[in-house]
């Protein structure tokens, strides 16, 4: 889920309607901790080796995510942001991580201007937001407004699902206009997926549809690294991370924004950054984004842990 939005839903109805069981999905769960425990038996014969492939070791390019580049979703520590107080913590909190920029999941009850002048004071800045497709010309007019007071590069439209072929093609046509009008403002507009844009049968899956029809000039792909494993996990790939690496290099779409988000190797579920079985430095070695975000929905031990972990695998992942 992201932005209160049920992605583990929509996976879940989409594997129902292609008639999946639960046994299925558990045997898609080991597939992937099958695979650690293989990268696992190589890394005990030649340690080497396995550390510069990849898993959560060391890689050989001696590449690193740069600091200002490091973000986080703020939906992460959402249960720690219930109060004006907590808003006020957590940000501080982040700063004191080493945070620089943060994507967020809505205004906490005060206006752009105020969350602007509270990031600026830390010295964090708000450069991506979640948002969802506008109702109408000033509801987006407003969307956008908000975006530029707060200084932002990035919208982001977080989650769509529907079972109607019709309803994913007017989808993207919408995001195109809104993207049209984004670009004016001088704003990237984007989508994220999570993983029944893979798994939903409509003929085409609504990944073909939205990466077939949406504008790659205007609109681009925030890739949610969790769930593309997961789609692979889902569709039967015999290598989830090989999966979520065609996912980025086949789109037209260009591919600016990564969700940087773990699995747990045995139960499937989100896990904190480093802990999980996501071949983070694999990915990265095949691509290089603007923004690399963390976000653990269900953060393992409480949200400013998961934040604090976050950034520190990125900042001292090498890939």
């Amino acid at each position: 889920m992201c932005f209160g939005y049920d992605g583990e839903g929509a996976l879940r109805r989409s594997l129902e309607e292609k008639g999946a069981s639960r046994r299925s999905l558990l045997r898609g769960a080991a597939v992937g901790a099958a695979g650690v425990a293989g990268v696992a038996a190589v890394g005990a014969a030649a340690p080497a080796q396995a550390r510069g492939r990849g898993g959560h070791g060391h890689g050989n390019g001696g590449r690193k995510v740069p600091h200002d580049r490091i973000s986080i979703q703020l939906y992460t520590l959402r249960s720690a942001m219930s109060t004006p107080a907590g808003v006020d913590l957590v940000l501080a909190r982040l700063a004191h991580y080493g945070y620089a920029k943060v994507e967020l999941a809505g205004y906490y009850g005060r206006t752009a201007r105020q969350i602007r002048d509270l990031l600026d004071d830390l010295g964090i800045r708000a450069s991506s937001s979640h948002d969802g497709i506008s109702p109408d010309a000033g509801s987006l007019r407003t969307k956008l407004e908000n975006a530029v007071t707060l200084g932002q590069r990035y919208v982001v439209v977080p989650f769509l699902s529907s079972p109607s072929l019709s309803q994913w093609q007017t989808w993207a046509d919408q995001m195109n206009a809104e993207a049209a009008v984004a670009k004016r403002y001088g704003l990237r507009y984007g989508y994220h997926n999570h993983a029944h844009e893979f798994t939903i049968d409509l003929g085409v899956t609504p990944w073909e549809v939205l990466t077939s029809r949406l504008d790659p000039r205007l609109v681009h792909l925030e890739v949610d690294l969790y769930w593309a494993y997961t789609g692979g996990v889902d569709t039967g790939a015999a290598d989830p991370d090989r999966f979520a690496i065609d996912v980025i290099r086949e789109a037209p779409q260009a591919v600016r924004q990564f969700h940087v988000k773990d699995r747990d190797g045995a139960t499937g579920d989100m896990a904190d950054l480093g802990t999980g079985v996501v071949d983070f430095p694999r990915i990265f070695r095949t691509h290089r984004v603007e923004e690399y975000i963390v976000e653990n929905d269900n953060p393992d031990v409480t949200p400013l842990t998961s934040a604090a972990v976050g950034h520190l695998y990125l900042e001292h992942l090498e890939y």
